[in-house]
């Protein structure tokens, strides 16, 4: 199952680590994207605090926010996400699944639609881990993906919190001076950034969603089992689902 493993003398110990290792890489990309929709966040939600007067106490806010701790925040989300199994990432991956269908379908009824985005945060994190755990499961290399993986991640990462401070700190004088490629393409685009999110957010859950299926399924020796694990649930979370909306 794990490439590097099967290069190396088969030790009772090795694979116990090169099990450690790729939930630790399936961490890093969860918590890299988590990151990457933080960053897209932070400058929308500045851009627009900018834009309007009346939101100049938020634009400080946003401003203000301590840049050295988000390395720290994807460290800790990291371990977080690679100690939470697959299946566990699973339920959490269709309890907000549900969650958001229930927030879109009230958002006729005036909910904000910057708050799906917020409240996606740790689900996104388990969404990926979810979708990386089927979708490399039993590959010859999945250590090496999941490396390369964590390395493009990382690297997204890295230029989303740039973009982030760099519109934080100049983006206001740049949109003015009108130099700056990036700052002026944000003048004209910023917009897009929220249908950009959407359109990613619903790619990487409709994958979490059917890869969440798959792993709990793959639990149950029976059809009959399975059918009596979803079928209760299935009746509660759509309870739940109208019961929000009875509520908005």
């Amino acid at each position: 199952m794990f490439s590097l493993g099967s290069w190396l003398p088969a030790l009772p110990g090795l694979a116990w680590g090169w099990a450690l290792l790729d939930a630790l890489l399936q961490g890093l990309v969860g918590a890299c994207a988590v990151s990457v929709l933080c960053s897209l966040l932070r400058v929308y939600l500045y851009i627009q605090c900018l834009n309007d007067p009346e939101r100049q106490a938020e634009k400080e806010a946003i401003r203000a926010q301590r840049w050295v701790l988000e390395p720290l925040h994807v460290v800790v989300l990291t371990g977080v996400l690679a100690l939470v199994g697959s299946r566990v990432a699973a339920l959490v991956v269709l309890e907000f699944s549900l969650r958001a269908v229930s927030t879109v379908l009230s958002l006729s009824k005036g909910a904000r639609s910057s708050q799906l985005y917020l409240l996606c945060q740790y689900s996104l994190g388990c969404g990926v881990s979810c979708g990386l755990t089927f979708l490399l499961e039993g590959a010859p290399h999945g250590t090496c993906n999941l490396a390369l993986a964590a390395g493009l991640a990382g690297l997204l990462a890295t230029y989303g919190r740039r973009l982030a401070r760099h519109v934080c700190t100049l983006y206001e004088l740049h949109s003015r001076e009108r130099y700056c490629g990036v700052c002026i393409l944000l003048l004209t685009a910023s917009h897009d950034i929220l249908r950009l999110l959407q359109n990613a957010l619903a790619v990487t859950f409709a994958v979490a969603d059917l890869a969440a299926v798959a792993l709990i399924n793959r639990d149950f020796l029976s059809t009959a089992e399975a059918i009596r694990f979803w079928t209760p649930l299935t009746i509660c979370y759509t309870l739940l689902v109208i019961y929000m909306q009875g509520q908005k």
